[in-house]
Order: C-alpha cells, then sequence, then structure tokens
C-alpha cells in the first residue's frame, strides 16, 4: 500500500493549488473564460518540452522493451473503453459528452506529475505512450463524435503539436540523441510547471460551475462512477493479464504508468471541444469538476487495488 500513500500525498499536494485558481477568479481578479489563454500555454508550450523530456532517457533493450509494452497497454486500455462504452451506450442511454468523458481522462495533465513523484523520471517515458494514443483519438473519434462528424481530419492530427513532439520525442530517443545541458535544463523546468497548471486551470474552470448543481444532479453520477470505479476495475484486469504475459523487466511498475493515467478524472479536451464546437459546455464542466473532486478519494483507492492484484 506504499505507492498508494504516496499517491494520496502527492494529489493532495497538487490539489492544494486547485483553491487557488479558484479563488483568483472569485476574487475578480480572472473570469473563467480567460482560462482557455492558460489552456493554449500549457497545451502548446509545456505539454510537448514534457513529452520530449520523458524521451531524453539512455537508449536500452529494457527501456525499448518497456516502451514497446505500455504502448501495447495503452492500446488495449482504449479498445476497451471503445467496447465498453458502446455496450453501454443504450443501456445507460449515454450522450456524446458522457461518452467522452468515460473514454478520455486528463492523463495529459495529472499523470506525469504523479509518475515523476512516484515512479521517477526515468519511468514518465512510458506514460508518454498512453498519452500518444489518447492524443491519436482525441482527434479523430472524439471529435468526430461530439461533433458528429463522418470525416477525420488526417491533417490536422499529425499537425497537432503534440502529436510531433512525440514523434520528435522519439526520433532523438531512437537516434540517442542528448540535447545540450542549456537546453535540458528549460525543459526540467517547464516539466516542473505541468502539474500546477493543470490544478490552477481546473480550480478556475470550477469556479464558473454551481457546485450545487454539479453535486446534486443525479444524472451526473452515472459518467462519473463509470470513469473513475467501473472502467477501472475492467483495467485492473487487463493489466494482471498484460502483467502475467508480458516477460518484460520491471512490467508491474511500466503497467501501473498506463494504469495511472488510465484512472484519472475526465479529459479537460472534452470540455474544451464542446466550447468550441458549441455542444454541452456546461454539462462537460459539470462532469469534469466531479470527477476531478472524487478522483482524490478513487485515485488511492484503486492504485491500492492494483499493487494488491497485479
Amino acid at each position: 500500500m506504499e505507492i498508494s500513500l504516496l499517491l494520496m500525498e502527492e494529489i493532495a499536494k497538487l490539489f492544494a493549488i486547485m483553491p487557488m485558481g479558484y479563488a483568483v477568479v472569485k476574487a475578480g481578479l480572472m473570469k473563467s473564460s480567460e482560462s482557455k489563454s492558460v489552456s493554449v500555454i500549457m497545451v502548446y508550450l509545456v505539454i510537448p518540452c514534457v513529452i520530449i523530456n520523458a524521451f531524453q532517457v539512455k537508449y536500452t533493450p529494457d527501456v525499448q522493451k518497456g516502451l514497446i509494452l505500455a504502448c501495447v497497454a495503452a492500446v488495449a486500455v482504449h479498445i476497451l473503453f471503445l467496447i465498453l462504452t458502446a455496450l453501454l451506450k443504450n443501456i445507460l442511454h449515454l450522450d456524446a459528452i458522457e461518452r467522452a468523458t468515460v473514454i478520455y481522462s486528463n492523463a495529459g495533465i495529472l499523470v506525469i506529475p504523479l509518475v515523476q513523484e512516484l515512479l521517477g523520471q526515468e519511468y514518465v517515458i512510458y506514460s508518454s505512450a498512453y498519452i500518444a494514443v489518447q492524443l491519436i483519438l482525441i482527434w479523430t473519434h472524439c471529435k468526430n463524435m461530439i461533433c458528429e462528424e463522418d470525416r477525420l481530419e488526417w491533417k490536422k492530427v499529425f499537425l497537432n503539436v503534440n502529436i510531433i513532439s512525440i514523434i520528435v520525442g522519439v526520433i532523438l530517443f531512437v537516434c540517442k540523441i542528448q540535447l545540450p545541458s542549456g537546453v535540458q535544463d528549460v525543459l526540467d523546468m517547464m516539466n516542473n510547471m505541468i502539474g500546477p497548471i493543470g490544478m490552477l486551470l481546473a480550480g478556475m474552470v470550477i469556479a464558473d460551475v454551481p457546485l450545487k448543481t454539479v453535486f446534486t444532479k443525479k444524472r451526473n453520477y452515472v459518467s462519473t462512477v463509470l470513469r473513475l470505479v467501473i472502467y477501472p476495475i475492467f483495467i485492473l484486469i487487463l493489466m494482471k493479464v498484460i502483467n502475467t504475459f508480458a516477460g518484460v523487466n520491471d512490467s508491474k511498475q511500466i503497467l501501473l504508468t498506463v494504469y495511472i493515467a488510465s484512472i484519472t478524472p475526465a479529459c479537460a479536451t472534452v470540455t474544451s471541444m464542446a466550447q468550441l464546437y458549441d455542444k454541452d459546455a456546461a454539462y462537460a464542466s459539470s462532469l469534469y469538476v466531479l470527477t476531478t473532486l472524487l478522483s482524490i478519494v478513487t485515485m488511492p483507492v484503486m492504485v491500492g487495488m492494483y499493487e494488491m492484484f497485479v
């Protein structure tokens, strides 16, 4: 249970920053809508730097095998999410926002700082595998689902700055290219920003959502329970199976990075997309807020189950 307790401590530290974002908006110093400007900094500057930095590790056969394992596990997780959601869509009458909420997690913001603190910087590269798979699906499947489109805009997918940063990181990793120490120092500084900025953003979003409505609307708990409890239990079983046949050194810890990414709250990008394409952004925000707040409790519990079961 040691990792679970450490996770609870790290989540508490990160979430302590969230009230600061909330206070800034409530004090009238900023508007909640201005969080979009902060999101631009996060998406187009911070996350790309973090991803490239993650691949700045020594290339070894073990790291290569671990990265392949993480990629396979990340793909398997998303396939399972898509299958479960397709099966539950009609049974629970899930709309597009609810389906996006249960499939896509806030891994990009939460998983990297948590993995850094729990397992060390050398494990961040494995969490990048999950982020890469999810980014591709977000800008293809998720966008089409929310916008009710049939066509895929592949140009936008591959010109996405985060996808480009993953490609750059992989090239540097495979070619064994180490960036100059000065550049590395800058990446390290950007690396340390991701957790605090992510929580400030969450606080700013929460400030514009009536918390009473978030907690009292019964429908909110359908997708919340799926995202934070039901789906993680299915992924727990999947991780057990993959770990049994992995045959890779330290496979349990590598798969833990994928598992942590899969149990984080609803993806902030879903709310941004709902705003951008004039869908039900208020509902998306409510689900984001509710899953974010409740994940303080559910994530340590799920990781504790992982430690015991896998």
